[in-house]
């Protein structure tokens, strides 16, 4: 059956066909305070203020576990985020489209086959989508597969503007759920800001130049990017990769174990992240103020709150009008000197990681602003600290070549020959290659700031450009993540970038799993 047209914010359950229900059993409605189906996953108070009592929804693994365990239907799980987003749109603009009655029929459809006995490792978990032509991507189609129900398009930046950092929703531009004057990042910013609110507890996303780490960074959600050219993408630059964006480190496990299409149909795949994992207690991980800052974010945030066929073969709602990553690059500062501290504690009892890691706070280039590096670097300390990894000093101090001239002369989608390199883009690629394999040679990782500056206004990036430290690992094709770090003066999150050697996910996902577990 074809999926109906979506309209721009049909947010409403509403104005969905109500869901069948069973004879011999009455559900709450998701507008019922206090008796939501559930309300007995729920994770504790939101570090947000944008929801109600009850606060966030469950992990993705922790709603799968259920709808498979016949504790909860998909139809209630998606009733209960659309009913979220129809509360928080208004001012968080984080959706280009909501497909309510289609997501509604799907979760029907995911409820008929967890009754038949079919193996479903994501049953229900109700999930955004990067852009009004996500569903053709190969990991939106993946976790469809594996059960995820898709509520609608995310928001990306409109077309024709000249910077990334920012999302452009059916209602608006998108705000940062920590701080509505702030950006959220892009291109991915929708699916940040609806995972930080706590609209989804997934959503997809691709990194051509930073596109899932700045918004995870600013948004103060995990990020990850895959290695480029892993998973098949309509880029032929060959500089983006799919990616993911979640609250917890097991739903982007998750993410990983289904999208890569090794033994995506087993019943029990996932481990529900820790008792003390973000969103529990009401604190983000890694939460490090500075000296006499205030743990608390500004009170400026103003967002109300609240708390059957397949997609199979049928065609899929809309088309993607976010333009390609091509903002000119900013003037860089000076480049500031490497720090290296730490490490060498033992590891944590029953987690005995013998992680290397080297830290930069700028690649040899980015100029970094004081704050963003020192709230990563104390964040990579904490790791340290917990006994997850160690930190070592590389033999050569790390001094990448500035990627922005190879990356747009790569992204020029103006030349028949994009994606092919001229000489000089061919020798800086080489160098930088060169250079970050010796660095992994000698470590298993490499710690950065996720982004070289805080989050910017609604106004723009002016001269200063939020990609310095993320773009040099999509012109590598490394394998990267963005990790809650901490907190700014100004209320907004930080990010802790993690690289790691082509193919390594795992190990990326490894740590972000034990960071979570010790409360890092």
């Amino acid at each position: 059956m074809q999926p109906h047209r979506s309209q721009p914010h049909a947010a409403t359950p509403s104005s969905s066909p109500s869901p069948p229900q069973p004879p011999e059993t009455t559900r709450p409605t998701p507008t019922s305070p206090g008796t939501s189906p559930l309300h007995a996953l729920s994770l504790g108070p939101s570090p947000l203020g944008v929801l109600p009592p009850g606060g966030f929804p469950p992990s993705a693994v922790g709603i799968a576990a259920a709808v498979r365990a016949g504790d909860v239907r998909a139809v209630d799980v998606v009733a209960e985020c659309l009913g979220r987003i129809a509360a928080a749109e208004p001012a968080l603009c984080a959706f280009a489209e909501v497909w309510a009655e289609d997501a509604l029929r799907w979760a029907a459809d995911v409820d008929r086959r967890v009754a038949a006995g079919e193996p479903l490792p994501l049953a229900g978990v109700p999930i955004g989508v990067k852009g009004r032509s996500g569903l053709r991507a190969a990991p939106a189609r993946a976790l469809v597969a594996a059960g995820c129900v898709p509520v609608g398009a995310t928001s990306v930046p409109g077309r024709g503007t000249p910077w990334q950092t920012w999302g452009l929703g059916a209602g608006g531009r998108t705000v940062n759920p920590w701080r509505p004057d702030r950006t959220p990042g892009g291109s991915s910013a929708g699916s940040a800001a609806a995972v930080a609110a706590g609209l989804v507890p997934m959503a997809t996303g691709t990194d051509g130049a930073g596109s899932v780490r700045i918004p995870a960074a600013w948004c103060g959600v995990l990020g990850l990017k895959i290695t480029n050219g892993r998973l098949p993408t309509a880029d032929r630059t060959g500089l983006a990769a799919p990616g993911v964006l979640t609250r917890y480190a097991a739903d982007a496990a998750a993410y990983w174990h289904c999208v890569r299409g090794e033994d995506s149909q087993r019943a029990e795949p996932f481990a529900e992240p820790p008792p003390t994992a973000f969103g529990r207690d009401g604190s983000p991980p890694g939460e490090d103020p500075l000296p006499g800052h205030n743990s608390c974010p500004p009170g400026e945030n103003t967002l109300p709150g609240r708390d059957g066929s397949s997609l199979g073969e049928n065609p899929l709602p809309g088309e993607d009008t976010s333009p390609a990553e091509n903002t000119p690059p900013a003037e860089n500062a000076p480049p500031a000197s490497d720090t290296l501290s730490g490490g060498g504690t033992p590891p944590a009892p029953g987690a005995p990681f013998r992680i290397t890691a080297v830290w930069s706070a700028d690649l040899g280039f980015a100029g970094p602003d004081p704050e963003p590096s020192a709230v990563a670097h104390a964040a990579a300390l904490r790791l340290v600290d917990a006994g997850l990894l160690r930190l070592v000093q590389p033999e050569r101090p790390v001094r990448l070549d500035d990627p922005a001239p190879a990356w747009l002369a790569l992204r020029d989608s103006s030349a028949s020959d994009a994606g092919a390199g001229s000489p000089a883009v061919d020798a800086l690629r080489a160098g930088n290659d060169r250079r970050l394999a010796a660095l992994f040679a000698d470590a298993d990782l490499l710690l950065t700031p996720a982004t070289p500056n805080a989050p910017h206004g609604h106004e723009g990036p002016g001269d200063r450009y939020s990609t310095a430290l993320t773009w040099a690992f999509n012109l590598s094709g490394h394998p990267a993540l963005s990790l809650p770090a901490g907190f700014g003066s100004d209320g907004c999150p930080i990010g802790l970038q993690v690289v790691a050697r082509h193919g390594e996910e795992d190990l990326l996902l490894d740590v972000a799993r034990a960071a979570e577990a010790a409360r890092v």
